[in-house]
């Protein structure tokens, strides 16, 4: 298995379009919590904002108490399910959804905010009474956010951050430690280039959380522990294949002696493999890749000898976040940020997390 990181997940892509909305309920034997034979890749808790921490209730959020297997709740997706995060992280809410018997409403956006803050609406006009929210952006959603405010509709964040005031604006925050997961992938480009060497970094969307902490971390650790390690360029490629190919064409005209390539999710890294592989070089020799997500394709690139490592972003929130409403609904409360624990995939172990199951 590979093995867990000190650390927490999520961000991804842009991708074409998927449909728009869909909708599931009842009770079925299907759960987002069987996808391996290992641990299924379930997200586990690292650290939590609760105890000592900061907790919400419903009562805290001025919601009314609800029973979750009597209301409507609605999941707002990002961006396309064409990418393998989306894809896996929608199923393990629907899946969930129908293990517990809770209704459940959805919409996809699109990776177009102004088009979430719509969805969002939406299922709030027809009957939503709590929201699960994977946001396109950190601060775009302020019209959906004050629209169920307004309505004492409760709404959990996954995978990014909003804008706002935990337990007031919105309940929390589940997902991972960015800037963690991007120090831990300097270390590993640091040691697949000796320690020396030009680094290109594929910067994912701007205006989230997700893609400045990952830039902010590895260029922060690069900076501070390999003096002979230069960042020759850094440009956003939109968390996209083509736009990452397209960069990376950009990127080896201008700077030919580059040895090094981080890209802030899979889908830019392939991209940037297939521009290094079209420039007559070979990934994994005369250019090291590391990325960070944990995609099967990529996890097997890194079997492969192609990347020399791959983060984990676990995208399987359907557990955890139907555990956070329930535990809203009590005295207890849930915590306001829970950070869970990633693998991290390198050439040690990257057969084995294929074959039991951590990659999705």
């Amino acid at each position: 298995m590979a093995a867990a990181l000190v650390l927490g997940t999520a961000g991804c892509t842009k991708s074409s379009s998927s449909g728009n909305s869909s909708s599931a309920s009842g009770g079925s034997s299907s759960s987002g919590s069987s996808s391996s034979s290992s641990n299924g890749g379930q997200q586990q808790v690292q650290t939590q904002a609760g105890g000592s921490g900061p907790t919400c209730t419903y009562t805290k959020y001025g919601a009314p108490k609800l029973d979750l297997k009597g209301v409507t709740v609605g999941f707002s997706q990002s961006e396309s399910t064409s990418n393998p995060f989306r894809a896996t992280e929608t199923k393990s809410i629907t899946d969930e959804a129908k293990t517990l018997g809770i209704k459940l409403i959805q919409r996809n956006a699109n990776a177009n905010v102004s088009q979430q803050n719509t969805d969002i609406q939406d299922m709030i006009s027809q009957g939503a009474k709590v929201l699960i929210v994977a946001p396109e952006n950190s601060d775009g959603l302020t019209p959906a956010l004050s629209a169920a405010k307004a309505k004492h509709i409760p709404v959990l964040t996954i995978d990014r951050t909003v804008k706002g005031t935990a337990c007031s604006d919105f309940i929390g925050f589940i997902g991972s430690n960015f800037y963690k997961q991007a120090q831990i992938a300097a270390d590993d480009l640091a040691g697949g280039m000796g320690g020396k060497g030009q680094v290109a970094v594929l910067q994912g969307t701007s205006g989230n959380n997700v893609a400045t902490d990952r830039t902010n971390g590895f260029t922060s650790q690069i900076k501070a522990k390999y003096p002979n390690i230069s960042i020759v360029a850094s440009q956003t490629a939109n968390f996209d294949q083509a736009t990452g190919q397209k960069v990376m064409e950009q990127i080896l005209q201008s700077h030919p002696k580059l040895t090094g390539v981080y890209a802030e999710n899979d889908t830019m890294a392939l991209g940037a493999i297939q521009a290094i592989r079209a420039a007559g070089k070979t990934p994994g020799k005369d250019i090291k890749v590391v990325a960070i997500d944990g995609t099967q394709q990529c996890v097997q690139d890194v079997a492969n000898g192609v990347m020399v490592a791959d983060v984990e972003t676990n995208p399987r929130f359907g557990p955890l976040a139907f555990d956070a409403l329930q535990k809203f609904y009590t005295s207890a409360g849930v915590a306001t940020k829970v950070i869970i624990a990633d693998h991290h995939f390198t050439k040690d172990n990257a057969k084995a997390a294929l074959s039991n199951g951590d990659v999705y």
